[in-house]
C-alpha cells in the first residue's frame, strides 16, 4: 500500500487503508472517528498500547472485531483492577475466545498494569504524550509511502518504556500507538478527517 488518497462509497477521500475491501466499514468507521485523533488518560493509553501489543504479527482488524471481548477481559482496562491480576486470571485470560489468547502477549499486559500502577495518576499519559513531536515539524503525507514504520521519537519512548518495565512494546509498536492516539497525525494530506477541526481529547 503506497498510493494517495481513495475516495469511499460516500465520496469522501480516505487514507487507502481505511477503506480495504474485505473490512471497509470496520476499518472506515475506525479510521473516520479514532485513528490519529487524541486520546488522553492513563486508563485509556493502557488500552491502546495493549490493542497495539496484541495486533503485533496479525491484522489490526483482528483486533478490532475482538476489541469488547478485550475490555470484558481485562476489566474495561483499568490499570489498577488489571494490576491485580493473578496466575489464574492469566489462565482464565489463555481459555478466552474473545481475545487473541498468546501467553507472552497476556502477561506483557498484567506486567505492564502492575508497572503502570506504580505511578501517580496521570504520569502515565503525561510521560507518553512527552514523546509527541511538534506538529509544525512534521509536513502531512502524500502517499502512504511517506508514512514511516518508526521514528527517533517512536524509538526513544519504547526505549525508555522498555527501561521502566514495560514489554512488548519496540519502535514500531510505539510509533503505531503515536499514530493511533493523535500523538501524530498521519492522515493523508487530502483524507477528509485531517482537514476536519481538531476534536477534544477523549478518554475513552
Amino acid at each position: 500500500m503506497s498510493g494517495g488518497v481513495v475516495a469511499g462509497p460516500d465520496g469522501l477521500a480516505r487514507c487507502p487503508w481505511g477503506l480495504e475491501a474485505e473490512s471497509m466499514t470496520d476499518y472506515r468507521v475506525y479510521h473516520d472517528t479514532e485513528w490519529g485523533l487524541p486520546v488522553r488518560g492513563d486508563d485509556a493509553l493502557y488500552e491502546r498500547m495493549c490493542l497495539e501489543a496484541f495486533q503485533s504479527g496479525l491484522s489490526w482488524l483482528t483486533i478490532l472485531r475482538r476489541r469488547e471481548g478485550f475490555r470484558a477481559a481485562f476489566a474495561g482496562f483499568s490499570i489498577a483492577a488489571v494490576a491485580a491480576f493473578t496466575d489464574a486470571d492469566a489462565e482464565r485470560l489463555l481459555a478466552d475466545p474473545g481475545i487473541i489468547r498468546n501467553r507472552a502477549k497476556i502477561a506483557a499486559a498484567i506486567g505492564n498494569a502492575k508497572v503502570a500502577a506504580q505511578w501517580e495518576p496521570g504520569e502515565l499519559d503525561a510521560f507518553i504524550w512527552s514523546y509527541a513531536p511538534e506538529p509544525a515539524d512534521r509536513p502531512a503525507p502524500r502517499t502512504w509511502a511517506d508514512v514511516p514504520a518508526t521514528t527517533p521519537e517512536s524509538t526513544a519512548l519504547a526505549k525508555e518504556l522498555k527501561k521502566r518495565g514495560f514489554r512488548f512494546i519496540g519502535p514500531t509498536t510505539a510509533y503505531a500507538l503515536m499514530q493511533a492516539c493523535g500523538l501524530v497525525d498521519d492522515h493523508l494530506a487530502d483524507c477528509h478527517v485531517r482537514r476536519l477541526p481538531p476534536p477534544g481529547p477523549t478518554t475513552a
